[in-house]
């Protein structure tokens, strides 16, 4: 019986050209952005709401408290910008507002991201 390694497993076409679909008329170079940013904002997401789920335990109400994150170095989520907002609204046709909204929001409540999400951009 011949070992059969990871690196043939017989799917790898179907998720490149599921990652082709996704990406659309937009150039490889300008998708990788989108996708970092994603990343990016999923990660601070979850950081954000391991802390979130912490401090409703503790039961001092201090969960939407930005000092509470911020002296962690968590960057501190808005309600409207966290990820479970954001899935719900995954199959929306407005879902590249929704992000941007997000990603304004997060950068408005977190002064050292102050001009980083869109300073690229302009």
């Amino acid at each position: 019986m011949a070992d059969k390694s990871t690196a043939d497993i017989g799917f790898e076409k179907q998720i490149w050209d599921a990652a082709c679909v996704l990406r659309g008329n937009m150039d490889a170079s300008e998708y990788k952005n989108v996708v970092l940013g994603l990343i990016f904002l999923k990660y601070i997401s979850d950081r954000f709401d391991d802390k979130y789920q912490e401090l409703v335990k503790e039961g001092d109400g201090f969960e939407e408290d930005i000092d509470e994150y911020t002296s962690e170095g968590i960057f501190f989520v808005p309600a409207g910008a966290r990820w479970s907002e954001i899935a719900a609204k995954a199959h929306t046709p407005e879902i590249g507002t929704v992000i941007d909204d997000a990603m304004r929001a997060i950068e408005k409540e977190n002064k050292r991201l102050k001009d980083i999400f869109y300073a690229q951009a302009e």
